[in-house]
């Protein structure tokens, strides 16, 4: 089920609130590009500004608008785990297909904090699980043992994994087990985490680009790593660029620019710096990328 090109979700705002209109209409577009999968609520969504209200929310207009056309993983990560419990119940009773739970942020569990964090929210509810293993955000790493533990449980069914660690996709696949899915969290590194194994990716790019992100995932289920490196070489400067100051920022000026939202954050993440929109520019060009809508 979760499997190829999944798009993290930007939140578009507008004077500092839900524009809901403009979500949907992105969530629509995202559909019609070939998108394989939608995570709303996810770190790019901006998830640590948004209410508990806001939250089930988005997700809600998400699962309306993909009208089951896609599975929709909706974010449920918290560094509280009562808090991620009540997000993965909302989600589930909304009908979404799937939780992507991020390792706890700022408290820095160790590795049994982790496993009883996960095993607690998986037993709250009756909806599959992805891991979301990002150390650069959250300072914690999840161990290859304590994923495989979590693998063991039924409704642990993968992970997104930010590590950029491309050796531990074979590990992984070792310690999970064959159906485990792994899904890169590096749009830069996502074309050899599939050469490793990888199944998808939830991805930043492809809110951008989603239609090539989503071709280059085809060629690779259908073998082909010489159309998806190509696909991937026209990407190169987006994967890095909309990174050069905080995501979503980056992303959401591009978006700005072909007409589908405002750019609009919420503090404390500011706009990019001029030098970094030009280079947005440059790299929309390269990728492809018509403006203005």
């Amino acid at each position: 089920m979760f499997e190829g090109s999944f798009t993290a979700l930007v939140t578009p705002f507008r004077d500092n609130a839900l524009d809901k209109k403009a979500f949907q209409d992105f969530v629509r577009w995202q559909i019609e590009e070939g998108t394989h999968g939608l995570v709303p609520c996810g770190t790019t969504g901006e998830s640590p500004t948004l209410d508990l209200a806001e939250h089930t929310e988005v997700v809600r207009l998400c699962i309306e608008a993909a009208g089951g056309k896609v599975p929709v993983m909706a974010g449920v990560g918290s560094n509280d785990t009562a808090t991620a419990v009540h997000l993965a119940k909302e989600v589930a009773a909304l009908g979404a297909d799937g939780a992507l739970l991020v390792t706890p942020y700022y408290n820095k569990p160790n590795q049994e904090g982790l496993y009883a964090h996960f095993k607690t929210v998986h037993d709250s509810c009756d909806i599959p699980i992805i891991i979301y293993n990002i150390p650069g955000r959250c300072i914690v790493d999840m161990s290859v043992e304590t994923m495989g533990r979590l693998a063991e449980l039924p409704r642990i069914v993968g992970v997104k994994d930010a590590t950029s660690d491309l050796p531990r996709v074979k590990q992984q696949a070792a310690a999970c087990g064959p159906d485990f899915e792994q899904l890169s969290g590096d749009d830069s590194t996502a074309l050899d985490f599939a050469r490793e194994g990888g199944t998808g990716a939830i991805s930043v790019t492809s809110n951008v680009a989603p239609g090539a992100c989503a071709k280059m995932w085809n060629a690779i289920r259908d073998g082909d790593f010489d159309t998806a490196k190509a696909i991937d070489d026209t990407l190169r400067d987006l994967h890095s660029d909309l990174f050069l100051d905080p995501s979503p920022g980056p992303a959401k000026y591009c978006l700005s620019l072909m007409g589908r939202m405002t750019p609009d954050l919420r503090l404390p993440l500011t706009p990019p710096y001029p030098e970094t929109e030009a280079k947005l520019r440059a790299a929309m060009q390269k990728a492809g990328v018509s403006f203005g809508g």
